[in-house]
């Protein structure tokens, strides 16, 4: 719980603490008058240099790394919800905030239900700390990509949303449905690929309370260590798919408000994309050294986008927890 309360404590108050100062630096009164003047994305920014500094800070006295992590369902909202309050709540804009909002709602109570906000620090980050092994590099490691990168991420990625605010007047009610469908989809799809994730790691490590049917099911990937069934037949991680399509789809629908389709805008679907890459190669290089069959199922199945598996009968469609 301490952890918990470090979070809803502390990174509000370096939020506003951020505004303030960048209230100062624009010859502002107030952190009101800096919102409502400033460029959104200047509040935007301002924001997330606020919580990028109070993460790394944190890690360095904590020694836990996980304070972005824990950050990823609610800061993007809070940017989303800015970009709305600055386009006037018109249509284009709030219909995207909310849609940003049931993400963050969907991804809160998946890494809540992990223990993410309370207990535990990725498992990832003390791997990386032993190969990257040197103290030093280690803090900038973490200021520069854990911190820096990440929440820049945060800003990037929600800019469509920016674009709906200041293009989006004339968007059609019918082309913010298709959108909002199909955004709803990948939502779904990476929804259902989590609670295929959760009950087939509760039962591999006996935690009471799910089916016989579904410990039937799952008994040969709980032998293989890892999920080769549902929606990880046709991909290796395919919640990484979800969550990527969902930010393509925000993306679009900016262009489509814009009547553009290469703009910067697209940048941090672009910049995710390539981190879910290499998130991908560390994460997997873990699980082929703990899972002898590991390799087998990465020849047989695709890594992000669900496609048919290849080789034999029997795809072994697995994926360690992504």
């Amino acid at each position: 719980m301490k952890k918990l309360l470090a979070l809803v404590v502390i990174m509000p108050a370096a939020a506003l603490l951020g505004l303030r100062l960048g209230a100062v630096l624009a010859g502002l009164p107030s952190i009101a008058s800096f919102f409502h003047e400033a460029h959104p994305v200047v509040v935007v920014t301002t924001l997330a240099g606020s919580l990028a500094v109070a993460s790394y800070l944190l890690g360095a006295i904590t020694g836990d790394y996980s304070w972005v992590d824990r950050l990823w369902s609610t800061a993007p909202v809070a940017f989303a919800w800015v970009y709305a309050a600055r386009g006037g709540y018109a249509p284009a804009p709030t219909v995207a905030a909310v849609l940003v909002t049931l993400w963050g709602l969907r991804l809160t109570y998946n890494f809540a239900r992990r223990g993410g906000y309370t207990t535990m620090e990725d498992y990832r980050w003390p791997i990386l700390r032993e190969r990257i092994a040197n103290p030093l590099l280690w803090q900038l490691f973490s200021l520069l990509f854990i911190s820096t990168y990440q929440i820049s991420l945060f800003v990037l990625f929600t800019l469509p949303v920016h674009r709906l605010a200041v293009h989006g007047g004339e968007v059609p009610l019918a082309t913010l449905g298709v959108f909002g469908v199909a955004f709803l989809f990948f939502l779904g799809y990476e929804t259902i690929a989590d609670q295929q994730q959760w009950t087939f790691q509760n039962i591999k490590h006996g935690v009471a309370g799910f089916g016989e049917r579904a410990r039937a099911n799952l008994e040969s990937d709980v032998d293989r260590g890892f999920l080769t069934h549902g929606l990880f037949r046709f991909s290796r991680h395919p919640n990484y798919f979800g969550e990527l399509m969902v930010w393509w789809t925000l993306y679009l629908l900016g262009a489509v408000a814009a009547g553009a389709y290469l703009d910067w805008s697209g940048l941090g679907a672009l910049l995710l994309t390539l981190l879910f890459v290499g998130s991908t190669r560390f994460t997997e290089s873990i699980s082929a050294s703990r899972y002898p069959s590991y390799r087998s199922y990465q020849e047989r199945t695709s890594a992000i986008v669900p496609w048919a598996p290849g080789g034999g009968a029997e795809a072994e469609t697995e994926t360690p927890n992504a």
